[in-house]
């Protein structure tokens, strides 16, 4: 085992869970460098990096060959599970990755596709955990109100409610790949839980969402809800999840918390964890060392999250960051 990861690469540097891991790894003692990735040459993540690389997106034919030689160039040691696109191929290629002198902190292909998909997370776990009424069969309801989603969809993008029987035969003949699933009008919460290369569950800090946009997080307050932090790890730990997981629930008509959605990576809301105590991304480092790990300290507060701006010149070199909150030597090699 590695005892000091001098470089990591950061995937999917345009989105909220890649900045929010570089930002960790910023405000931790990790001393190695940060390279960020993504298919997008204006990704805000690319400029709180010390390197970074434009990437074809993961379907692409070439995608594994060009991030090989970016590894090989770099000599990356560590790939982070910040995007959701990207762990599908790092779990497939994993052997591949090792021999390359790289760790990819992701769990088996079989276990992303059980939560990539809906129903096969439902078939999975609905006899031991409490998840709400879902169904590919729009026959199957029998009452409303109930929400339509597509079956392999992430956040809360393109979902539905359906109010009668009228807008259930309207959403089934427009929309495929749509799954049908028990309304839960209660408040929100995300459970990122971090787990030992084993797949064993170390900490669990749960969150109720106060206000969401696109799909993430923008205020949120820390809750160390006894319920959510066993829940969450029992699924974790049935699943065999490797590293970070978030985990979103809600809770229904009477009060009661409901499984709605497992994300086996780290998250677009990390970095309230790693406010609240939980730095998940330097977590990863360490256990990549071989460090022992202790359960860190979890305080209860509240995040408020606002936008960063980075202007940079004709060259497409850094300017300004915001209020130089973070500092960086961002260049492309």
């Amino acid at each position: 085992m590695r005892r000091q990861i001098s470089t990591v690469l950061i995937p999917g540097a345009s989105a909220p869970a890649g900045i929010n891991t570089i930002k960790s790894l910023r405000i931790s003692d990790f001393r190695g460098k940060v390279l960020s990735t993504d298919s997008n040459n204006l990704s805000a993540g690319f400029y709180l990096s010390d390197f970074y690389e434009v990437i074809p997106e993961a379907e692409a034919d070439d995608y594994l060959e060009v991030l090989l030689n970016i590894i090989d160039k770099y000599s990356v040691e560590v790939l982070m599970p910040s995007s959701g696109y990207d762990i599908f191929p790092f779990s497939e290629y994993k052997s591949k990755l090792k021999k390359h002198g790289v760790f990819p902190i992701v769990s088996d292909r079989k276990i992303l596709e059980i939560c990539r998909d809906k129903i096969s997370t439902f078939n999975h776990l609905n006899k031991e955990f409490n998840l709400p009424f879902t169904t590919l069969k729009p026959e199957e309801i029998d009452s409303f109100p109930i929400i339509a989603k597509p079956r392999y969809g992430k956040g809360s993008r393109d979902v539905i409610q359906v109010n009668d029987e009228k807008e259930l035969q309207y959403v089934s003949s427009k929309y495929a790949g749509m799954i049908y699933q028990e309304f839960l009008p209660g408040d929100e919460y995300t459970i990122d839980v971090m787990s030992d290369l084993e797949g064993t569950p170390i900490v669990s800090v749960p969150r109720v969402r106060l206000q969401t946009k696109s799909g993430i997080s923008t205020k949120g307050k820390i809750i160390l809800d006894k319920y959510l932090i066993k829940e969450s790890m029992e699924i974790v730990r049935k699943l065999k999840i490797i590293g970070p997981s978030c985990i979103q629930m809600k809770k229904d008509k009477i009060g009661d918390f409901k499984l709605v959605e497992i994300n086996p990576r780290l998250g677009g809301g990390t970095i309230f964890t790693t406010l609240a105590g939980a730095n998940f991304p330097k977590m990863i480092i360490d256990m990549v060392e071989g460090k022992t790990l202790e359960t860190p300290k979890i305080s209860e507060v509240t995040v408020l999250r606002y936008f960063e701006e980075i202007v940079l010149d004709e060259r497409n070199k850094i300017n300004y960051i915001g209020k130089d909150l973070l500092t960086s030597n961002a260049c492309r090699m």
